[in-house]
């Protein structure tokens, strides 16, 4: 069965979702309040994969990891490793384009509590493997935290045992599009940079490695 890479700005998948989504809506009306797409162009070969858009982050401006302390170091970082072309500014019309890399969700509504549970991940996952299968340029994934890895290994196909979850470290697949190459970081919350369990130099030899990895 062939699945889109989008989700429908009023999916229904989820209830519980589809319910904060509602809330949100009457609550913060100027916000996107909807299932937040994927960001980046079609030729990338490098995916970065989140686990859902933050409430008044992505979910407020419509864009993945934009508008939220997250977002600052990883855009930060992207520009530093020259994925980026413009300056980011904390919204959708900045002007920011990214270059050889495109940010997604594995859950694509916010969540309560930045929390989705397994049947709401279980329910986005289509989406995730669309969006893999549609770039046809993809030598690199990059997960963000411990849920984005999963899932994308199951969106790969792939037994969650198949590569263990840790900082910094990678292991090959084979994609819908030739060999995938899937590495890991902590995810860049506040939370994980104020307690130093990541740290910008952290983040920086990720994408060093990648950097490496697919320009040979």
């Amino acid at each position: 069965m062939t699945h889109i890479a989008e989700a429908p700005l009023d999916c229904p998948l989820c209830p519980r979702l589809v319910a904060f989504r509602d809330e949100n809506a009457k609550r913060f009306p100027e916000f996107f309040n909807a299932p937040v797409p994927s960001f980046g162009p079609q030729n990338a070969r490098l995916l970065i994969v989140g686990l859902a858009p933050g409430l008044k982050g992505a979910n407020a401006t419509g864009r993945p990891f934009t508008g939220d302390w997250a977002g600052d170091l990883l855009y930060a970082t992207l520009a530093r490793f020259d994925f980026t072309n413009g300056n980011y500014a904390g919204h959708a019309e900045d002007g920011l384009t990214l270059n050889d890399v495109m940010i997604t969700n594995a859950v694509r509504c916010v969540p309560p509590q930045n929390k989705p549970v397994g049947a709401e991940a279980n329910a986005c996952r289509p989406f995730l493997t669309a969006r893999i299968a549609s770039l046809p340029n993809l030598k690199a994934i990059l997960a963000l935290g411990k849920i984005a890895h999963d899932n994308t290994l199951r969106a790969l196909g792939e037994r969650v045992s198949a590569a263990k979850f840790a900082h910094q470290a990678s292991a090959d697949f084979d994609g819908p599009n030739g060999n995938l190459r899937l590495f890991d970081s902590y995810h860049c919350s506040r939370y994980n940079t104020n307690t130093r369990r990541l740290t910008e130099d952290m983040f920086n030899n990720v994408f060093s490695d990648i950097r490496d990895y697919i320009n040979n």
